[in-house]
């Protein structure tokens, strides 16, 4: 029986170039891993993003691919990525979920757990 599955890691950092604080911008980047943990081949289609700030003020992104890319992934192969996003605050959080169509032409979606954004040392 074929199983529609990828999994979604995540590695954020705090750009402090790209910051702002006076003006109320922090920027940071996040690396995405995907991988392909089902038994039929897919390609990531559409993604949607909710990018939540410390104030909870919300931002939805919606768009095709990731990175201007749609990659098949064939079982067991991965694809990585770097992106980023801009808060109005030093904390914030985003999750969302990716649109996937099978080989055999299953649609299902990925979750994309949630995570922090976060400048360095200012969590306890």
């Amino acid at each position: 029986m074929a199983s529609y599955e990828m999994t979604v890691s995540v590695r954020t950092r705090h750009l402090e170039d790209q910051s702002e604080p006076d003006r109320s911008k922090y920027a940071f980047a996040y690396a995405i891993t995907i991988k392909n943990t089902g038994t039929v081949a897919a390609q990531l289609i559409s993604r949607h993003w909710v990018i939540t700030d410390a104030t909870n003020q919300i931002e939805e992104v919606r768009g095709l691919g990731v990175v201007g890319q749609q990659p098949l992934l064939q079982p067991g192969e991965q694809f990585e990525y770097t992106s980023g996003a801009t808060l109005k605050t030093p904390q914030g959080s985003m999750a969302g979920e990716y649109f996937c169509v099978a080989e055999d032409g299953e649609q299902f979606t990925v979750k994309i757990p949630e995570f922090v954004l976060s400048l360095p040392r200012t969590l306890h």
